[in-house]
């Protein structure tokens, strides 16, 4: 009797595991055919650019993204359906009203982006949503109090330029305006000694942050590495891999050096601090309750604040020197009214903040030309209807463009240009609510971020001037935060 057709397969293992793979592969392929549809038939009230089967919109997302937005804004006024690749669209919304409508839901972070984030910071107050980051956020409010958000002002880091400035008056702002953030970070949230700035011992997390911060982009604004097994073979996972071990060490270290310290002055009895600093108030919360905030709960919001609370706010300042730097008219007003205040010598306090209007317009400004977080997202857990009466249903990627909304012409009066007075407290109240959210509105340490902005530029135009360098304008790139492709140069010198 010959065999039959299953017991020749059966004979040959190698061809079975051939044949089980070429399902499982047209499986996927009907599954994501299926979505597509479902994708397009959801979104025939939304229209979009003209779309490549394959491609989608990647001719010029996110290469050319900031340069063709405008133009889209006044084709599409409200929101752009954006595809990456075949099956893949983000929701991208612009106007106040869809922005309301949003902010005011409870849509879980369940975006690619916020997967992707998540694999390099773990479950933070960034990732997280529902009642675990209602508990993380409770823990970590008591670090944002105004008294210890007044004691934060005092230990704040100058920048440190003046030794390279003698040998090179050209600055590339990111770079050394980074090293100033994270030297406050440290010294604010971590109780730090020392100087970042002027010592090399961060050279190397810094750089790990960088290339994670562009690979997150990459892998973002390429389809096929939003599989996880796929981007883990690739070149590119290879390097993310490297770098997020540096990240990963590195926090392992700060947490454990604290509580070597902590376990010596318990044992001395030389405890003289005068506050919980942020990573005393989360050290004290994985202890009195491991089971609802873990180790990997510490680790992932330690992460999470110095990555976030570095990077978010050396994206603000550096946008914010260049745009002074831009306009020398505003940059000597906001100069004239600060040294006013500590022309003296006076060191800066809470008080002073209050005190310096200009100055903070212009900060208000540039943070509406150049947010420092170009747009946040969610995946909608049911039916939204936007105004007029149109709808998406639940499992779509919505996207709130906060660039595009900062740079609505339908909202903002020649948006392009940099016009202080627009933010005034005159003109402010004409602005829609919802029409400027810098720092996003869900940017937990948004306080701290707008005071170490508003200490920083005080700081620095106190001591120095800034002009931009023509021959290297800067080239806005999205990544984690705003950044600049090639750069952001200027000259500096010492104010006269």
């Amino acid at each position: 009797m010959e065999p039959s057709w299953l017991q020749e397969l059966m004979a040959h293992p190698f061809l079975l595991l051939i044949l089980f793979c070429m399902s499982l592969l047209l499986f996927q392929v009907i599954r994501l055919y299926q979505r597509r549809r479902w994708l397009i038939r959801a979104l025939h009230l939304f229209p979009a650019p003209p779309i490549h089967w394959f491609y989608g919109h990647k001719e010029f997302y996110p290469v050319k993204e900031f340069e063709v937005y405008h133009e889209l804004m006044e084709k599409y006024p409200c929101a752009i359906p954006l595809w990456l690749g075949p099956f893949t669209m983000f929701f991208n919304v612009h106007v106040p009203d869809y922005v309301k409508i949003l902010l005011k839901r409870n849509d879980p972070k369940a975006t690619v982006s916020h997967k992707i984030l998540e694999s390099w910071l773990g479950q933070g107050l960034v990732t997280l949503d529902g009642s675990k980051w209602k508990n993380h956020r409770q823990i970590v409010n008591p670090g944002f109090k105004i008294s210890i958000l007044k004691i934060f002002i005092t230990m704040m880091s100058r920048n440190k330029w003046e030794e390279h400035i003698a040998q090179n008056s050209c600055l590339e702002l990111f770079q050394h305006v980074s090293l100033m953030t994270l030297d406050s970070l440290m010294k604010c949230a971590f109780s730090h000694k020392g100087s970042i700035q002027l010592d090399s011992t961060l050279d190397l997390y810094l750089k790990a942050v960088f290339n994670l911060s562009r690979l997150f982009c990459q892998r973002l604004n390429n389809f096929l590495h939003h599989n996880d097994l796929v981007f883990k073979f690739s070149s590119q996972g290879q390097i993310f891999s490297k770098f997020n071990k540096v990240i990963q060490q590195f926090t392992e270290k700060v947490i454990q050096d604290r509580k070597e310290s902590l376990k010596d002055e318990l044992k001395q009895d030389t405890i003289q601090k005068r506050y919980q600093d942020f990573l005393d108030i989360i050290l004290s919360a994985t202890s009195e309750n491991s089971k609802d905030f873990s180790e990997a709960d510490l680790q992932a919001e330690v992460k999470t604040f110095m990555v976030a609370g570095h990077d978010t706010t050396s994206s603000a300042i550096s946008w914010i020197l260049y745009c002074l730097a831009s306009h020398p008219e505003h940059q000597q007003k906001c100069q004239d009214e600060i040294r006013e205040l500590l022309g003296d010598g006076s060191p800066i306090t809470w008080e002073h903040l209050s005190q310096i209007p200009y100055t903070t317009m212009c900060i208000k400004e540039c943070l509406r030309l150049y947010p420092p977080v170009a747009n946040i997202s969610w995946l909608l857990n049911k039916l939204i209807t936007f105004p007029v009466g149109r709808s998406l249903p639940a499992g779509i990627d919505v996207f709130i463009n906060i660039w595009a909304l900062h740079h609505n012409p339908y909202f903002w009066e020649d948006p392009k240009v940099f016009n202080p007075l627009r933010v005034s407290r005159e003109n402010s109240e004409k602005i829609h609510p919802y029409a400027f959210i810098p720092f996003s509105e869900l940017h937990w340490g948004q306080y701290f971020a707008i005071i170490e902005c508003k200490v920083a530029v005080a700081l620095t135009l106190l001591r120095f001037e800034v002009a931009p360098d023509h021959s290297r304008p800067p080239q806005p790139v999205r990544q984690i935060v705003l950044k600049s492709k090639n750069g952001i140069h200027t000259f500096v010198k010492k104010a006269s």
